[in-house]
């Protein structure tokens, strides 16, 4: 098992794993290359992909405002689970963001993901209950 930084080129083989996972959902532009470009070249040091036999098989998205920490559009491969890589992803990501000094870290997770939220509970992230998470498009077609 090798942890790398994610780069732009390996946004494809990154994608299928998005594409092929329950629980992901993708926007048409965020997620798009050039969005992914975008957030990488935003945040160089907090996001990672799992590397088995020169393949791709688990990955992370995590970036900072500055004040907190988020961790999007974590992924193992079905056939690659259960042993240990998404949790070696998270704990690869959550020491990026504490290297840059951030202290706090969110993330979402649809309801109805209950592999997804079993996973983040078992990492020790608490889900809250006194929030209302409210989001805005800014363009239509990012869908």
């Amino acid at each position: 098992m090798i942890i790398q930084k994610m780069e732009i080129d390996h946004y494809s083989e990154v994608k299928r794993i998005w594409t092929t996972t329950d629980g992901i959902g993708l926007r048409s532009i965020d997620d798009s290359k050039a969005g992914i470009e975008k957030f990488l070249l935003r945040n160089p040091n907090t996001n990672f992909i799992c590397k088995m036999d020169n393949s791709i098989v688990g990955v992370i998205l995590s970036g900072h405002d500055g004040r907190r920490g988020y961790i999007y559009h974590t992924a193992v491969k079905e056939e690659f689970r259960k042993q240990g890589i998404g949790k070696k992803l998270v704990e690869e990501a959550l020491l990026s963001l504490k290297n840059e000094g951030i202290n706090k870290v969110a993330l979402v997770v649809f309801k109805n993901n209950s592999g997804g939220n079993s996973f983040w509970k078992a990492l020790g992230f608490e889900e809250r209950s006194d929030l209302i998470y409210r989001n805005l498009s800014l363009h239509a077609e990012n869908i």
